[in-house]
């Protein structure tokens, strides 16, 4: 009489195949990330980059404007933000294209597996490695602006939720241009005014840290617009790419 499991055997000796339906994913999903962390480590400049040029916009503009801590404190919600946004923009560009370079996009292309959530996974370790890391930094470059001491945690927490949505929504443009040889500039053209709402309420959220007004209500849209980017975008990009490589 057969065995109820009649799933194949492997060489060791253990049962494959007749897994749960998402295991595949997750093992796709997970291979992705561990994969896209792999390389970017080994190409260290891709991730000091934005960083290194977070840390000089705002060492700069101190000297350039004045050492003033009132004028400083007003203008350094605004100007964080911006050197943030601009930052985590810089790095985009390489988001998919070693991949459309050597062919592995197109092997993604060609996966059983949602590229969308395929493409979820290079987004996220996008923003481990830039954004995560520029919100992290920001409440100690906010000393060198006056920040008052109150604001760092709304600070670094608004960037946090901001730059996973410009992560998230600057991948559609990366997807877009990814075929292109130079697509730095119609990427940047493409992606900024959807950056505006999240430039708005984070500086926003920091500016009312300042006041002493409640910040929650900006942090509430911040969180919105992430949840909505999140719904979205990855099916975006899926589209994009697709589109980029098959024309």
């Amino acid at each position: 009489m057969p065995s109820a499991d009649a799933r194949p055997i492997d060489n060791d000796g253990r049962k494959t195949g007749g897994g749960e339906p998402g295991g595949g994913l997750v093992v796709a999903v997970w291979a992705t990330l561990k994969r896209d962390l792999t390389l970017l480590m080994r190409r260290r400049s891709e991730v000091l980059n934005p960083l290194v040029f977070f840390a000089l916009v705002i060492t700069l503009f101190p000297i350039g404007i004045s050492p003033d801590p009132e004028l400083l404190a007003t203008i350094a919600p605004g100007l964080l933000w911006v050197a943030a946004l601009l930052a985590a923009l810089l790095s985009l560009d390489s988001l998919f294209r070693s991949d459309y370079e050597d062919g592995s996009l197109e092997q993604l292309l060609l996966t059983p597996q949602p590229l969308a959530m395929l493409g979820l996974a290079k987004v996220a370790v996008h923003w481990l490695l830039t954004g995560l890391p520029l919100a992290l930094m920001a409440p100690v470059l906010g000393i060198m602006l006056a920040l008052p001491a109150g604001s760092y945690l709304v600070l670094a927490f608004s960037l946090a939720l901001g730059t996973a949505s410009l992560s998230l929504i600057g991948a559609i443009g990366a997807a877009l241009t990814v075929g292109l040889s130079r697509g730095g500039v119609l990427l940047s053209l493409l992606v900024l005014p959807l950056y505006i709402p999240v430039l708005i309420f984070g500086a926003g959220a920091v500016q009312a840290a300042i006041m002493g007004d409640g910040a929650s209500a900006h942090l509430a849209i911040l969180g919105a617009l992430l949840a909505l980017s999140l719904m979205l975008a990855p099916w975006a990009v899926a589209a994009s790419l697709r589109i980029s490589i098959n024309g």
